[in-house]
């Protein structure tokens, strides 16, 4: 399913712990990290969407995490023509994104990266929120720091149990590039 412009709508998830570290997973076969992401399937609401990929992705359920907030709008970002697939995807410049903020309410034993038929994970860490975005692909840079700007604001809003009053989150300007 791809937009009249172009992009494929998909969902992002950052998932956090209560020590407000992201969840990091790296790529099979790759030494690439990233977020869960994953498309929006035909009849899906971007919730639905962030659930299932939460499920393939990290073997997490609902019940074991809790939605923080989301993106406000759709973030877009250009896939390079080498990365694109040709299978029919006519007019296809990249993907758009709701981003969804979660907060793990169960253990890190939950975590199941071979839930799925096809994990896109074998291997995962918690670091910091700011992300080093030279770690991130380049052409997902952008949206990355955006997603991750605009959701800072509900860690502050529902900090869970590990977070101190004292505590805050970088500035922005840690993350240019």
């Amino acid at each position: 399913m791809i937009d009249r412009d172009g992009y494929r709508p998909n969902v992002g998830i950052v998932l956090v712990n209560t020590r407000n570290e992201v969840f990091w997973g790296k790529r099979v076969r790759e030494h690439a990290w990233q977020f869960p992401q994953g498309g929006i399937q035909v009849g899906e609401t971007p919730e639905q969407a962030m659930y299932r990929e939460l499920r393939e992705e990290v073997g997490l359920d609902p019940g074991h995490v809790r939605i923080l907030g989301r993106t406000r709008e759709w973030l877009r970002y250009d896939v390079p023509h080498h990365w694109t697939r040709r299978e029919g995807r006519a007019h296809y410049r990249g993907q758009k994104q709701i981003w969804y903020l979660l907060r793990l309410v169960g253990q890190d034993c939950n975590v199941s990266l071979r839930r799925s038929d096809k994990p896109e994970f074998d291997a995962w860490r918690w670091t910091d929120y700011w992300v080093p975005l030279e770690a991130v692909v380049d052409f997902k840079r952008e949206v990355y720091q955006l997603a991750l700007t605009e959701l800072a604001r509900f860690i502050a809003a529902h900090p869970g149990p590990g977070w101190k009053a004292h505590d805050s989150l970088p500035a922005r300007s840690q993350q240019t590039g």
